[in-house]
C-alpha cells in the first residue's frame, strides 16, 4: 500500500470529514451514557504541514489555511478549530490534526478510543502519537475486518468511522459491506463513511449498495469544490451517515452552505438528502 494521508493532510476533504466529525462527537455527548470511538483506517493520528509531504502538494492551503484566519466562523466550527489552537499555540498553523487526535481531544475521560492502521509503519507511529493516554488502544490489523472485531462494544454506543484510502476500485464495494456488518453487530451504531467524489457512474453503485445496507436511517451529505464533469479531479467528497444523531441534519444546513462557500475552488456547492429514511 503505497497512500500516504501526509500528502493529503489538512485539504477540503478533511476539513469537510473532521469538522463534521467533531459535530457528531458532540451531539453524542449530549447523552450521559458514555460511547467507543472506532477508526478504521486511521492513519498516523496527526500531521505535520510544514513537512516534506505536506508543502510538496500544499493541498492544505485550500482547505485548513481557508478557516484558521477567515473572520465569520460559524459557532458549530468552534470545537474543530479549538482543537486547532490547541495544537498551534504560537498562533502559526503547523500541526493538523487526524481523525484519532481529535477523538482523544474532544470525547469524555470515560470514553474508550479504538483505532485500527494496517500500515506497519503507520501503526507505530500512530501507536508513538496516541501513548500516554490510556483510553486509546491501537490495533495493527486489517482495517476491513474491524466490525466484525470490534462490535458490538461494552458501551453498547458506537461512532466507526471508515475512512479507506481509495486505492482499489473494490473499495466503494468494501464499505458498504462494512456498513452491513457494523448494522448487523450493533444495530444502533452512529456509522460515518467518507468517499472521494470523482466517477460518477462507480458513485451511482455506491449509493445503490450504500441504500440496500439495511441501516435504519442513511443520511447522504457533500461538498463541492469544482463542478462535478470536472475530469480527473477530486471534485468534492461525502459522508454517508448511519444512524445520524438527532440535531445533525438541521446543524449540516446551517454548515454546509459557509463551508462551501469558503472551500469552493472554481465552484463551491453542497447537497444533503437521505439515502435511507425512516
Amino acid at each position: 500500500m503505497n497512500y500516504r494521508h501526509a500528502f493529503h493532510a489538512g485539504n477540503h476533504a478533511d476539513v469537510f470529514k473532521h469538522l463534521i466529525l467533531t459535530r457528531l462527537i458532540a451531539l453524542m455527548a449530549r447523552k450521559e451514557q458514555p460511547f467507543a470511538y472506532i477508526d478504521s483506517h486511521a492513519g498516523i493520528g496527526l500531521y505535520d504541514l510544514k513537512g516534506d509531504q505536506a508543502t510538496r502538494t500544499g493541498e492544505w492551503f485550500e482547505g485548513i489555511a481557508r478557516l484558521w484566519d477567515a473572520p465569520d466562523l460559524p459557532a458549530l466550527a468552534a470545537d474543530y478549530l479549538q482543537v486547532l489552537h490547541d495544537m498551534n499555540p504560537d498562533g502559526e498553523l503547523r500541526y493538523y490534526p487526524g481523525s484519532p487526535e481529535i477523538a482523544r481531544r474532544l470525547t469524555r475521560e470515560r470514553e474508550r478510543i479504538l483505532l485500527n492502521e494496517k500500515h506497519p509503519e503507520d501503526g507505530r507511529l500512530l501507536k508513538e502519537n496516541m501513548k500516554g493516554d490510556r483510553r486509546v488502544a491501537v490495533h495493527l490489523g486489517e482495517g476491513w475486518h474491524v466490525p466484525r472485531a470490534l462490535l458490538p462494544v461494552a458501551e453498547k454506543r458506537g461512532l466507526l468511522l471508515i475512512d479507506p484510502p481509495f486505492e482499489q476500485l473494490d473499495e466503494m464495494k468494501r464499505c458498504a459491506v462494512a456498513l452491513k456488518e457494523a448494522i448487523g453487530r450493533m444495530r444502533q451504531t452512529v456509522t460515518a463513511i467518507w468517499y472521494p467524489i470523482k466517477d460518477q457512474r462507480l458513485l451511482k453503485r455506491f449509493y445503490q449498495d450504500l441504500a440496500e445496507t439495511g441501516a435504519p436511517k442513511l443520511l447522504r451529505v457533500e461538498l463541492f469544490v469544482h463542478p462535478l464533469d470536472t475530469p480527473q479531479s477530486l471534485n468534492g467528497s461525502g459522508l454517508a451517515i448511519a444512524n445520524p444523531p438527532w440535531g445533525l441534519e438541521e446543524e449540516l444546513r446551517e454548515l454546509m452552505p459557509w463551508l462551501a462557500k469558503t472551500l469552493g475552488q472554481t465552484q463551491g456547492d453542497w447537497r444533503m438528502d437521505w439515502l435511507i429514511a425512516e
